[in-house]
């Protein structure tokens, strides 16, 4: 009787827990992007009031370094570096990763971009976009416009292909390009 009871309330505590990231959470098209700040591969810390008035911000969420999609979906923005890089957006990667551990995978793919770290998952939750179990953060891209609100969320991501497909979707969203040098 006693394990019986056990497994009730095991039960009921497991099932009258909130749900930590559920798609709802997720901020949608026109919402006030999350007020977020990451630390990056490169050692700076990036916050989102840093970019509001001045440009266009991507984050592309993904769930772990060093994992084959996620290092596809890396190196493509870096391949598309040249895309990118043509219109007032700072773009960066981001997980629940540690700092030194995305540091070494953005050295060990050479990036040309920051990777962002959210150790303790509290962006990616802002974000709406970290598991249930809170261990890591599903894959989804955010481009916030330079107002500070959300332009996209794209989250059916081909990793072979994003980085092209983000410039592309820049382009259709009418993202300001910098001038031709």
């Amino acid at each position: 009787m006693r394990s019986f009871l056990c497994c009730v309330v095991a039960a009921v505590t497991c099932f009258s827990m909130p749900s930590i990231a559920i798609s709802s959470d997720v901020p949608k098209v026109g919402d006030t992007a999350p007020e977020f700040e990451m630390q990056g591969s490169d050692g700076k810390t990036y916050k989102a009031k840093d970019f509001v008035g001045k440009k266009a911000v991507i984050i592309a969420w993904f769930p772990r370094a060093f994992t084959g999609g996620c290092t596809k979906e890396c190196k493509s923005m870096k391949e598309s570096g040249d895309m990118l890089k043509k219109y007032d957006v700072a773009y960066f990667t981001a997980s629940t990763d540690p700092v030194e551990k995305n540091a070494e995978f953005a050295k060990s793919l050479e990036l040309d971009y920051p990777i962002l770290s959210d150790p303790k998952g509290k962006n990616a939750e802002m974000f709406g976009v970290l598991s249930s179990d809170r261990s890591k953060a599903g894959r989804t891209t955010f481009i916030i416009g330079k107002d500070g609100k959300v332009l996209a969320v794209e989250s059916k991501v081909n990793t072979e292909t994003h980085g092209k497909e983000l410039a592309e979707l820049l382009e259709k969203l009418g993202v300001a390009k910098l001038p031709v040098k």
